[in-house]
C-alpha cells in the first residue's frame, strides 16, 4: 500500500530557544520534511508492513518497528532524522517505549512527525451490538479481546458516563464501611465493581458537602455486600476516613490537609458502575465477569455505524532517558488508568495527589511529624499520565492533541530538563493535564532528578478534568525555571494551575517543607470560567516556598484571569507562599478576592509575613498601600470595568498569534453537553430555588440554556433558564408547585446538538409558608475608593433569615441602587466569606455615603451604611 505523504503540506512552527544546545528560535510557515534524500528517515503507514524498508514507498506498520530503524540510525545521524507517520489510526498493543538508544546525536533530533489526523490509539473498538431482551433501548455486546477493565467508553469521540446515581439505600457509617437500612446492594451483580464517590465543594442550600476538603472528590470501591453490612475496599477506606491527630492540637491532623473529623466525609454522594444503576441514555457498564458491555444509546446514535471505543492501555508513551527527541502533529487517545479501580482506590489529597498505601494515613509524606514517616513532608502519590517522559533533555511536544485519555495527559518528571511543550491541544482527559515535576525529590537544584527549563506555552487547555474533578491544567511541583505562559485555560472543573507544595505546617505554626524551587514563572496566560465544579482554588494556585528571595521566587505576572465560579482567589497563594511576586495582572469577577492571603512566616520567631510582592496590578480588591511585615502591596490599581484594563495585557495574554488556531480546532464529535453537577435547592410557598455547578464539557458547542426539572407528587414542573442569565444570577425559579408536597430536582444543559442527560437529582425539598424573617446586616461593610471608583466590600449577614440571600442591594448617595447578583452572593453566604463589587462613576474629592443590604426570597433586609471620601484626581 502506497501513502501519500503530502510533502508541499505547510505549517506554522515555533521553536524556543532553551539554552546551550538547544533548539534554535524559528517562526512561520516550514515546509514538511523533503523525501528521504539522505535515507536516514523512517515512513510508518497503518497500512504498512514490518518487513518493509521505510522507505516513503514502503512503509512499515508500527511503531515499534520504526523505533527499531531508529536505534539502528540515530548514531550516524548528519541531520535531523524524522518518522513520518501517516495519517490514520495506529492501534496500539502497547505503549511505545523509548529510551537513551532512541535519543538524537551530533547536534542532530529524532522528530516522530505526524500529520494532525495521525492517531495514537490505546484502546479496542466494540462491535457486535445487541438489543438486551425485557430492557428496551439497553444494547449489549462482547468486551473487546484482551479488555479486563477500563473507565471510559466513547461513542464517536464522545466520553459516555458510567453508570451511576442516587444510593438506593441509606447508609451509616461503620469502622469498616457502612450499614445499610436494606440488604439491596448484597443482590447487585457485581457488588465489588461497586464505586462511592464523595463529591466536596463548598456548602450551599440543601447541597451535601462531602469528601475531604472542599477541593476534593474522592473515591473508594467495595469489598464486599453482604446483607446490610457493607464493607469498603482497603486502602481506600482507611487512607480516606482515618488521621493522625496531634495530640497536642486538639482537632488538627497531622496531614493538615482536609478536615479532621470525618463524620461528614464518609457520606457518598453516589454511587458508580453498577448495572443496576443503567437507567439514562448515555450511560455504560462492563460486565467483567461475563465480559459483556451494555450502552444505552442517546438519540440518534446507530451503534452499528458507531465508532465504539474503550481504552485498554495504561500508557500510550513511555519515555525515559531520550535526548533531543520531538514529536509533533499526533493524536493522543483512549487510555485509561486502572488504580483507582483497584483496592486502592482514589483517596485524593490535593490536585490529583493520593494517598496510597497499606499504612499511607499513618506515615505517607508525614516526614518529621510522625515515627516511621515518610519524607519529604507531604510527598503523596502523584497520578500518572499516559504519555510519560522522565530525566529526558530537550524534548519537545507540538501541535498535538492529548484527548480522550483516562489518567493525566502528560507527564515531565524526574530531571526531566531544556523541554517544551507548545502549541497543543489538552481536552477530555480524566484527571490534570500537564504535570511537571514531582514533589517528593530532589532536594537540591544541583540534583540529577531535577526538573528545570521546562517551557509550557501556548497551548489550549479545556474542558476537564472529565472525572476526577480535583485535577488541574498544569501542575508543576519542585522545579527550577520553568516558564508557563501564554497558554489559554478556560472551562474547568477547579483551578487552572498549580504551582508548589509543602506549605501546610503552617497551619501548626512552623515552616514550610524546604524545597529546591526557584526561579518558576507563570506569565500573560488567558485563565477564565475556571472553577466550575469544585472550591477553595484559584486561577494560580501556589504553596510552599517558590524561592530564596523575592529576585528568584515565583513570578506571577501578565496574565488575564477572570470568571471564577467556585469559592477562591484569583491569584491564590496558600499555606506557607513565600517570595511570590504578583504583577501585572487583570483580574476581575471571583468569588471571595483577587489574591490572597498573607501567611505568618514561622521559618524564624521575627512574627514577619510571608515575603510576597503584589504590585501594578489591575484588579477589583482595592486594597491600599501597605508593607505588612514583609507582605508588600502598591501601586495596584483599581478596576471599575473589565474594559477598561490596558489593552496591552489583555491583547497579550493567552495564544500568540501563529498559535490562535487552536480555538477553532475541533475535538472529539458534536454532541450534547455533559450534565450538570451539584445541584441545590430550596423552597417557598408554592415555587422553589434551584441552583447547580455548570457544565464546562460541552462537546464542541457551548451550552446556550439549561432545563430546570421538578419532580413531586406524581407530577413535573419544568424552567428553562439561558446559560447567559444563570452565569448572572447562579439560581433559577420553579413556581406552580404544590405546598405540602415533597421535590426532587435534576437540570440538563443545552447547546446546539441537543440536550444532555439530566443531573444526578437534588435532595428533596418541601414547598410552605416560611415565617417573614428577613436576613441580618451585612458585616465589615467598608469603601476602598479611588479618584473616579470604590472597590465595596462586605461580608454576608450572620443570620440569613429564613431562607438563603440570593443577591444584595448596593445605593450610592448620589441616587443610584446597584444589584448584586451571582454565585458569591449564593456561596459566600454559608462560610461568611467577604464579597467585592466595584462601584464607578465617582467624582474626585467628594465624599459618598453607600449602604449594603442582603436580599432573599423572603425580602431585603437592614443595610450597613459606611461613607468614604474620594481622593484627588
Amino acid at each position: 500500500m502506497l501513502t501519500k505523504w503530502g510533502s508541499t503540506r505547510r505549517r506554522t512552527v515555533v521553536t524556543v530557544l532553551l539554552g546551550a544546545g538547544a533548539l534554535l528560535a524559528t517562526t512561520g510557515p516550514v515546509a514538511a520534511a523533503t523525501p528521504d534524500a539522505a535515507g536516514q528517515d523512517v515512513y510508518v503507514s497503518p497500512g504498512g508492513f514490518d518487513r518493509a524498508s521505510g522507505t516513503a514507498g514502503h512503509p512499515v506498520r508500527t511503531l515499534e518497528r520504526a523505533r527499531d530503524l531508529v536505534r539502528q540510525r540515530a548514531p550516524h545521524l548528519t541531520r535531523d532524522l524524522t518518522v513520518h507517520l501517516a495519517p490514520g489510526v495506529f492501534r496500539l498493543t502497547a505503549p511505545l517505549r523509548l529510551d537513551a538508544r532512541d535519543s538524537g546525536g551530533n547536534g542532530h533530533r529524532v522528530i516522530w512527525q505526524g500529520s494532525g489526523d495521525t492517531e495514537l490509539n490505546g484502546g479496542a473498538r466494540v462491535t457486535g451490538w445487541r438489543p438486551v431482551p425485557g430492557r428496551p433501548g439497553l444494547f449489549a455486546a462482547p468486551a473487546p479481546a484482551g479488555l479486563d477493565n477500563t473507565r471510559q467508553f466513547y461513542v464517536d469521540g464522545v466520553r459516555g458516563q458510567r453508570a451511576r446515581g442516587p444510593l438506593p439505600v441509606t447508609v451509616k457509617a461503620t469502622a469498616t464501611g457502612y450499614t445499610a437500612d436494606a440488604d439491596t446492594l448484597a443482590h447487585w451483580r457485581n457488588p465489588k465493581d461497586v464505586e462511592f464517590v464523595y463529591v466536596s465543594g463548598e456548602a450551599l442550600w440543601n447541597v451535601q458537602r462531602d469528601g475531604l476538603g472542599q477541593w476534593t472528590e474522592p473515591r473508594c470501591p467495595l469489598a464486599a455486600a453482604e446483607g446490610t453490612t457493607i464493607t469498603m475496599a482497603n486502602p481506600c477506606w482507611d487512607n480516606s476516613t482515618k488521621r493522625v491527630l496531634f495530640p497536642d492540637i486538639p482537632g488538627r491532623s497531622v496531614n493538615m490537609v482536609g478536615p479532621a473529623d470525618l463524620t461528614n466525609g464518609r457520606h457518598p454522594t453516589y454511587a458508580e458502575n453498577a448495572f443496576e444503576l443503567l437507567d439514562t441514555p448515555g450511560e455504560w457498564y462492563l460486565d467483567r465477569s461475563a465480559h459483556v458491555v451494555y450502552y444505552l444509546p442517546k438519540a440518534g446514535q446507530d451503534l452499528r455505524r458507531a465508532d465504539v471505543e474503550m481504552p485498554v492501555l495504561e500508557k500510550l508513551v513511555d519515555a525515559r532517558g531520550i535526548q533531543d527527541v520531538a514529536f509533533r502533529g499526533l493524536r493522543y487517545s483512549y487510555a485509561t488508568w486502572l488504580r483507582p479501580s483497584s483496592p486502592e482506590g482514589f483517596s485524593e489529597i490535593q490536585a490529583g495527589y493520593t494517598i496510597t498505601g497499606a499504612d499511607g494515613w499513618a506515615v505517607q509524606g508525614l516526614c518529621q511529624f510522625v515515627p516511621g514517616g515518610t519524607c519529604p513532608y507531604a510527598s503523596w502519590t502523584r497520578e500518572p499520565a499516559n504519555v510519560s517522559v522522565s530525566h529526558g533533555r530537550r524534548v519537545e511536544f507540538s501541535d498535538s492533541v492529548f484527548a480522550h485519555l483516562g489518567g493525566a495527559g502528560l507527564d515531565l518528571i524526574d530531571g526531566t530538563k531544556e523541554s517544551q511543550v507548545r502549541g497543543d491541544v489538552f481536552t477530555d482527559i480524566s484527571g490534570n493535564g500537564v504535570q511537571i515535576g514531582g514533589v517528593d525529590k530532589p532536594v537540591t537544584d544541583t540534583d540529577d532528578d531535577v526538573v528545570r527549563d521546562v517551557r509550557v506555552t501556548d497551548n489550549h487547555l479545556y474542558g476537564l478534568p472529565r472525572e476526577f474533578h480535583g485535577g488541574v491544567p498544569i501542575v508543576n511541583g519542585y522545579t527550577v525555571r520553568n516558564t508557563i505562559s501564554h497558554n489559554q485555560i478556560d472551562h474547568v472543573g477547579y483551578s487552572a494551575i498549580s504551582v508548589g507544595w509543602g506549605g501546610w505546617p503552617d497551619k501548626i505554626k512552623r515552616p514550610a517543607t524546604p524545597n529546591l524551587s526557584h526561579d518558576n514563572v507563570v506569565s500573560d496566560n488567558l485563565i477564565f470560567d475556571y472553577m466550575q465544579m469544585l472550591d477553595d482554588g484559584g486561577g494560580v494556585y501556589t504553596q510552599g516556598i517558590t524561592g530564596s528571595s523575592l529576585d528568584d521566587g515565583e513570578k506571577v505576572t501578565g496574565n488575564v484571569i477572570h470568571g471564577q465560579w467556585g469559592l477562591g482567589k484569583g491569584v491564590y497563594t496558600d499555606n506557607g507562599n513565600t517570595y511570590e511576586t504578583i504583577r501585572g495582572n487583570v483580574l476581575y469577577d471571583m468569588a471571595y478576592a483577587n489574591v490572597g492571603t498573607v501567611h505568618v512566616d514561622y521559618r524564624d520567631d521575627l512574627g514577619n509575613n510571608d515575603p510576597t510582592l503584589t504590585e501594578g496590578n489591575y484588579w477589583e480588591q482595592g486594597d491600599r498601600d501597605k508593607t505588612d511585615k514583609g507582605a508588600i502591596t502598591r501601586g495596584n490599581h483599581l478596576l471599575a470595568n473589565p474594559a477598561d484594563a490596558p489593552p496591552a495585557i489583555v491583547a497579550n495574554a493567552g495564544l500568540e498569534p501563529p498559535y490562535r488556531g487552536l480555538l477553532t480546532r475541533q475535538v472529539g464529535g458534536r454532541a450534547p453537553a455533559e450534565a450538570p453537577s451539584r445541584v441545590g435547592t430550596f423552597a417557598v410557598a408554592g415555587k422553589l430555588y434551584a441552583t447547580w455547578n455548570p457544565t464546562f464539557a460541552f462537546n464542541n458547542a457551548p451550552v446556550t440554556a439549561y432545563v430546570v426539572t421538578a419532580t413531586g407528587g406524581g407530577r413535573t414542573y419544568s424552567s428553562t433558564i439561558t446559560a447567559a442569565d444563570f452565569a448572572k444570577r447562579a439560581y433559577a425559579e420553579v413556581p406552580g408547585l404544590t405546598d405540602g408536597t415533597p421535590y426532587t430536582v435534576t437540570v440538563a444543559a443545552r447547546n446546539a446538538y441537543g440536550t444532555s442527560e439530566p443531573s444526578l437529582p437534588s435532595a428533596p425539598v418541601t414547598p410552605g409558608p416560611k415565617t417573614g424573617t428577613l436576613p441580618g446586616i451585612p458585616t465589615s461593610a467598608r469603601a476602598l475608593p479611588s479618584a473616579t471608583a470604590a472597590s465595596i466590600r462586605w461580608n454576608p449577614p450572620a443570620a440569613a433569615g429564613d431562607t438563603p440571600v440570593l443577591g444584595y442591594l448596593i445605593t450610592v448617595s448620589d441616587g443610584r441602587t446597584i444589584p448584586v447578583q451571582g454565585r458569591d452572593a449564593l456561596v459566600t453566604q454559608p462560610t461568611v466569606k467577604g464579597m467585592t463589587r466595584v462601584v464607578a462613576g465617582l467624582k474626585p474629592a467628594t465624599a459618598y455615603t453607600f449602604t449594603v443590604a442582603a436580599i432573599t426570597a423572603t425580602g431585603t433586609g437592614p443595610a450597613a451604611t459606611f461613607t468614604a471620601t474620594t481622593p484627588a484626581a
